[in-house]
Parts: C-alpha cells; sequence; structure tokens
C-alpha cells in the first residue's frame, strides 16, 4: 500500500528494505512507548523513504529511535527548546526543520517542529497525507 501511494506520488522515491516485526518491537521497547500504526505499517514495507532531491521524508527506524532519544534526553535543548516529550520525530525536510507526530494526546496528524524559532504547527491529517504533500511538491519548504 505504502509504496503504490509514494510511486504514485513521486516515481523517484527510494525505499529502505523492509523493517520486521522484531526491530520494532525493539525499537518501542528503546523508545519506551508504542510507534503510531501507521508508521509501523510504512516500516513494514519501506525501512525509510527517500524523497526529492535525497531528502529523507521518512526516516530508517534506527535513526527514528536515536532521534527521538537525543531530543527527548538532550539536557541541552531544554535551554534553547520547548519539551519535545510529546512529539515522535521521523522525517525531516533536509534543512534542519523535522516531522513528527503527536503522542500526547495520540493522534494521526503531523506537525512540523521549525527548528529555527522552535515553532510547532499541523502540516498533514495522518502519514499518507504527510507523503502525499511532501512528494508531490518536493521543495524542502512544502509544508509553509
Amino acid at each position: 500500500m505504502w509504496r503504490e501511494i509514494t510511486r504514485r506520488t513521486f516515481s523517484g522515491v527510494g525505499f529502505g528494505e523492509p523493517a520486521d516485526a522484531a526491530e520494532v518491537a525493539a525499537a518501542e521497547r528503546r523508545l519506551g512507548r508504542p510507534l503510531p500504526s501507521e508508521l509501523v505499517s510504512l516500516l513494514g514495507e519501506a525501512d525509510g523513504l527517500v524523497g526529492h532531491d535525497g531528502v529523507d521524508t521518512v526516516w530508517p527506524l534506527r535513526q527514528i529511535v536515536e532521534q527521538n532519544l537525543l531530543f527527548w534526553t538532550d539536557h541541552s535543548f531544554a535551554d534553547l527548546y520547548m519539551p519535545f516529550d510529546a512529539l515522535l520525530f521521523f522525517g525531516d525536510n533536509g534543512g534542519g526543520d523535522q516531522f513528527a507526530f503527536v503522542r500526547t494526546p495520540a493522534r494521526p496528524d503531523i506537525f512540523v517542529w521549525e527548528h529555527e524559532d522552535d515553532s510547532r504547527r499541523w502540516v498533514a491529517r495522518d502519514l499518507r497525507d504527510y507523503l502525499v504533500r511532501s512528494l508531490t511538491d518536493g521543495g524542502d519548504d512544502w509544508y509553509r
């Protein structure tokens, strides 16, 4: 399903090898929380998606875990940004802004965190909408 959706939107999309259930379970244990079901489904088809200009539209599972643990635990971020605990980052625009699910309260919407001003705002109603929007335009600022 996810490969079809993304290929129809952008024929040049790149796919990582699928993540298996054991890898997802290990990632969820490390994160201490479940991943959104849509994201798990996508990772089961492709462990990461590369869009226009080599942008990591969806990070590989390993990077999802590493980036979120960093943002949730790095004390230096507390002096610079609002807390990230409610967000689960999964991709970026190639220029520093990152995309996330809101985990508290859990919802399917996708938000962008803009690193220049620490703003967080809605950009897509769910993962499918995010993929179509980001892969259709292809610019690193498609969400503005």
